[in-house]
């Protein structure tokens, strides 16, 4: 087992990562930026380097200064957590050529999964249904005209190279092709430092659904079941569960069993997720991969009784996956709530200081935040301040403890999301399970009439 571990991330995830590497006896290092001075994983780490200005691209995602903070304090190994350097395959060689381990998946296998045409061609000779799309990247506005005839109208015009809806565009009809190629073109170049694009079909009102993969260096795979990412906002998830109240148990062992399959081919190790989006139909078709442990994870936790911090941990010291697991038994329904500082009605960043913090708590409720009482919450980052999970026997007893949950957190000084969950959770075709990627928009539409 590792002795040390630097956290190469802030907020909620950092002192996520803190706390399972306490539980597991091994020593800390967080990293932070000089806006971060103050947050509590930089308290509570065993040991803190100050990698930087506010601004993430001098700081957190400043790969000579955080491998340099991991040299100095003579760690084994960088736990990076969510977004920032998670899915950076060259920060992956950098630590292997440092000879620091990399909690994550090999740099090849990112590099593969985060080409989104090479990862579909991955998937789709491995038996995994994908939407038709372009063979590959389009290189240029005549071959994308080409083959957006071939595949049909309306289709998506997407970034090769990144994700989060940004270098993505709709074109319902031919004449808006050649704008919207430009457009996605230019984005992805700025977001992702490619302009990479490929098309695919677009699926109308479809719903998002993930499966939580692990995998260890012995080539063992398994699937933690999937969860439920439908409720978005320009395709930033809002609200989660597990399990989706759509998935029946053949779709389930049918498509986990073809994930796992390709999982295997590829030789992945570690915590991941496979995405798809489901149809009306029902048929599910894969979109990306994130090689990575997502917001979102908690849900999981709560339904199998893994820990997928500490399962990430033991599976990149090299034990195998039956031994980090043990016997699974999948119980119950999870929800997850993303409280983030925004004004819930128009999603403008509400940046300062919280002037009350009080978390909810009672049977099935979990809170993941590093947020407090005169915590200043900096307009540098990610939004997101605290992740609200409720657990029950079945999906009506967790909404009815999320409902209480919502109602008994308080925060007082920002904005947050926290009314419009409030209302979510009230919403009948939410209840009834009724609901695409589209229903916030709606929704949103509906309540300022």
């Amino acid at each position: 087992m590792f002795r040390k571990i630097l956290i190469a991330n802030r907020g909620e995830i950092a002192l996520r990562i803190l706390c399972a590497c306490r539980e597991l006896g091994i020593q800390t290092v967080a990293v932070y930026s000089e806006a971060d001075r103050n947050s509590l994983h930089v308290r509570f780490a065993d040991e803190a380097v100050c990698i930087g200005p506010p601004r993430s691209g001098d700081s957190y995602l400043n790969i000579p200064h955080v491998i340099s903070a991991a040299e100095i304090t003579n760690v084994d190994a960088i736990h990076p957590g969510y977004g920032f350097l998670s899915e950076n395959a060259n920060f992956a060689e950098v630590c292997e050529a440092s000879h620091i381990t990399f909690i994550g998946p090999s740099a090849d296998v990112i590099r593969l999964m985060g080409e989104k045409d090479r990862a579909r061609r991955e998937m789709a000779e491995a038996g995994v249904p994908i939407i038709p799309g372009s063979p590959g990247v389009v290189l240029d506005e005549e071959s994308a005209r080409k083959l957006a005839d071939e595949i049909g109208y309306p289709l998506m015009i997407k970034a090769a190279e990144g994700g989060g809806g940004r270098g993505m565009r709709i074109v319902r009809e031919s004449g808006e092709l050649a704008s919207a190629f430009q457009t996605a073109s230019a984005e992805a170049q700025q977001a992702f430092g490619s302009p990479s694009v490929y098309l695919e079909k677009l699926i109308e009102n479809p719903r998002h659904i993930e499966f939580q993969v692990l995998g260890d260096k012995h080539g063992n795979v398994m699937h933690v079941r999937e969860r439920e990412c439908t409720i978005q906002r320009r395709h930033q998830k809002l609200l989660e569960e597990s399990p989706s109240p759509v998935l029946n148990a053949e779709q389930r062992e049918r498509v986990g069993a073809q994930v796992v399959a390709a999982l295997k081919k590829v030789g992945y190790s570690n915590a991941g997720t496979v995405e798809f989006l489901r149809e009306a139909s029902g048929h599910l078709y894969f979109i990306e991969m994130n090689t990575r442990i997502q917001v979102e994870h908690p849900v999981t936790e709560w339904i199998s009784g893994i820990d997928l911090i500490k399962a990430q941990i033991r599976l990149a010291a090299g034990e195998e996956l039956a031994d980090v697991v043990g016997a699974v038994e999948f119980r119950g329904h999870a929800i997850e709530c993303r409280i983030n500082a925004e004004d819930p009605e128009t999603f403008t960043p509400s940046a300062g200081r919280i002037t009350a913090f009080s978390v909810p708590g009672g049977p099935g409720i979990r809170v993941d935040t590093a947020a407090h009482t005169d915590a200043v919450i900096p307009p540098y980052y990610d939004s997101l301040i605290a992740k609200l999970t409720a657990y029950g026997k079945e999906r009506s007893e967790a909404i009815a403890r999320m409902r209480r949950a919502l109602d008994q957190f308080v925060v007082e000084g920002i904005k947050t999301t926290i009314p419009l969950h409030r209302r979510i959770l009230m919403d009948h075709d939410f209840l009834m399970g009724r609901f695409d990627t589209h229903f916030l928009e709606r929704y949103m539409t509906v309540a300022a009439k």
